[in-house]
This record gives C-alpha cells, sequence and structure tokens, in this order.
C-alpha cells in the first residue's frame, strides 16, 4: 500500500467513524437516523474544512457503510450505553481526548471498509471523468 493510499484509507476510516457518531448521536437524541446524503454532505462539509474533497461516490459510500455500522451498533446496546457509546465518540473525535472504546470501534469501522472496499467505485468515477475528457 503506497503512502498516498494509506493516507486515503485512513480518511476513509476517520469518516466512517465520525458518521457513526453523529448518527447514533442524531438516533439516541432525536429519534430519527440521518440519510444517505446527510451524511455525504455532513463527510463534505467535515473535508471542506481542511481543504480538502472526495467524490460523491466515495462520501455516499461512506455514508452507507456508517449507517449500517451506526445501526448495528445501536441494535446491540440499551440506551444508555448507546448514549454513552455516542458520547465518547463524539468526545473522541477530539485528538486530545482518550477513550477506552475509540480503538475497538475504529477496527469495526476498518473492517467495514475493507469488507465493502472502494476500488469499484474509483474506477467507475474514472471512467466517467475519462468520458467526459473524450
Amino acid at each position: 500500500m503506497t503512502t498516498s493510499t494509506a493516507t486515503e484509507r485512513g480518511t476513509y476510516v476517520a469518516l466512517i467513524y465520525a458518521l457513526v457518531a453523529e448518527r447514533l448521536t442524531v438516533h439516541y437524541e432525536h429519534g430519527q437516523w440521518l440519510t444517505k446524503a446527510q451524511g455525504a454532505s455532513l463527510a463534505a462539509d467535515w473535508l471542506s474544512r481542511q481543504k480538502r474533497s472526495l467524490p460523491i461516490e466515495i462520501r455516499k459510500h461512506l455514508s452507507e457503510l456508517s449507517d449500517e455500522l451506526a445501526r448495528q451498533i445501536a441494535g446491540t446496546l440499551s440506551r444508555e450505553a448507546g448514549l454513552h457509546t455516542a458520547h465518547e465518540m463524539m468526545e473522541s473525535l477530539d485528538p486530545k481526548y482518550q477513550s477506552d472504546i475509540t480503538p475497538s470501534l475504529m477496527l469495526e469501522c476498518e473492517r467495514m471498509l475493507d469488507n465493502n472496499p472502494l476500488a469499484q467505485l474509483i474506477e467507475a468515477g474514472r471512467v466517467a471523468a475519462f468520458r467526459q475528457a473524450i
């Protein structure tokens, strides 16, 4: 894996994690789930703060993965445990905050990405860009 690819992978995993935290927070505080489009939009907002961007197809894919993981987590926890987990995840988005649950949840985000690779989306994007250039 090249450094660029490793950096992209880290970005994808971090976005999945942050989206899971946001989805769980919204679910437990408001009783609703974010849509795929809302998750993709949040990812775009977060990336733009760092002067970065990702194609919409990738952001939607990461949004879908985060939705799946958030619903799995919510399905296995009591409301109180879910609120605590969502709070811990949101707090851990600050690099100064150390959480005991972050490493295991980050591994789950990596697993989601590994089991649902982006290669097909990236290749489809390259083909579409090539066709537009012709």
